[in-house]
């Protein structure tokens, strides 16, 4: 229960962050990929099934409140956190490089997608422009958040991981 609620108020304080400070801190209309960053890290070190969960779950937020298309966000993320889980055999806790080639690669696949769908199904087919005005700045973006949170998401997780086993008091 403990584990559910903390997820549950970690991705209502993503979709915060994302909707507020993101916005203020963004440069050039790009900002940032705070869920993208949640999505992958909760799929990295619980598995597929809780990756799958959080990027559901930060999808169909992101539909409720910033998009019109409801569900659209929800499967990408969806997919993102599932993909991501596939790596949980092979995570090691203290090395980050693992987690910033996931986010890197699902922030780029995130973007692919999101400009199949809204932009090339338009007719408007210049794909390397997107790429090289939006997607690539917004993985570094990503990538530079993404060093300063994945500790703190990785302290959440193996908290919650000690109070799973059974023990309360870590250091």
């Amino acid at each position: 229960m403990r584990r559910k609620i903390t997820m549950a108020v970690l991705i209502l304080v993503s979709i915060i962050l994302q909707s507020t400070v993101c916005q203020m801190i963004a440069i050039a209309s790009i900002k940032p990929n705070l869920l993208i960053i949640l999505t992958v890290s909760f799929g990295l070190m619980r598995g597929r099934r809780d990756g799958m969960l959080t990027g559901f779950f930060c999808g169909l937020l992101t539909d409720i409140f910033f998009e019109s298309v409801l569900g659209f966000n929800a499967f990408i993320y969806m997919w993102v956190g599932y993909f991501s889980g596939y790596f949980y055999r092979i995570f090691y806790d203290d090395d980050i490089k693992t987690p910033l080639l996931l986010i890197s690669v699902s922030d780029v696949a995130y973007g692919v997608v999101q400009y199949g769908f809204r932009f090339l199904l338009r007719g408007r087919i210049d794909f390397f422009y997107y790429l090289g005005r939006v997607i690539l700045p917004e993985m570094f973006y990503t990538l530079i958040l993404t060093i300063l949170c994945y500790r703190i998401l990785y302290a959440v997780n193996r908290k919650l991981s000690l109070s799973d086993k059974g023990v309360d008091n870590f250091v």
